[in-house]
């Protein structure tokens, strides 16, 4: 089960950092030739501002290996991630679609299989 919560938090981490990739260069997830635009900058910082603390949030609490907040978490993690899946399959972003939606599988796997 260790291995399933390092998996976990590791995934949790990788999605913070990619936040902290679109805020240093907003334009990673836009299609190529599409400019960067103010509203462009104000979704990545926004979305950094959510996604940092759900990541480290997510990590603390698998690393800790809390029994009661752990599947919850997961559910939470996983549930960010499918929606962060769906917006790249709406704006053709593939590894933001693949990405994210790995990791949902991840986490939501994961959580159905701690909590039954």
């Amino acid at each position: 089960m260790n291995a399933v919560l390092a998996a976990n938090a590791v995934a949790a981490l990788v999605s913070a950092g990619s936040s902290v990739a679109g805020v240093l260069r907003p334009g990673l997830a836009l299609p190529t030739g599409e400019p960067v635009t103010a509203g462009t900058d104000l979704y990545v910082r926004a979305y950094a501002a959510r996604a940092v603390p759900l990541g480290l949030a997510t990590a603390l609490v698998l690393l800790a290996d809390d029994r009661v907040a752990t599947w919850p978490m997961l559910v939470v993690a996983g549930l960010a991630q499918v929606g962060d899946s769906a917006i790249g399959v709406r704006q053709r972003n593939m590894g933001m679609a693949l990405g994210a939606g790995a990791f949902a599988v991840l986490h939501l796997a994961s959580a159905w299989w701690l909590a039954r």
